[in-house]
């Protein structure tokens, strides 16, 4: 996990609106992805199955370097 930061925003806000994530789980999606894409302002998206919440689709955000994360939440859209 040293290898991982995660933004005040992340830290502040996504962790309090949703408490059923952790910053393991997140790490975990962004090592483990199906899907990745680089995305506007330079930041990166990662998608993957969330096995600790039934198996859903959850995005994960990161900034350029890819290893500080800034955003996750659940994709109900989400198509391979």
């Amino acid at each position: 996990m040293n290898k991982y930061k995660f933004t005040q925003y992340f830290e502040n806000e996504v962790l309090r609106k949703r408490p059923y994530l952790t910053k393991e789980i997140c790490i975990k999606i962004v090592e483990n992805y199906i899907k990745s894409e680089h995305q506007e302002n330079n930041r990166f998206r990662f998608w993957g199955k969330c096995n600790e919440l039934e198996g859903k689709i959850l995005r994960v955000v990161t900034l350029e370097d890819k290893t500080t994360i800034h955003n996750a939440f659940l994709d109900r859209r989400f198509k391979p």
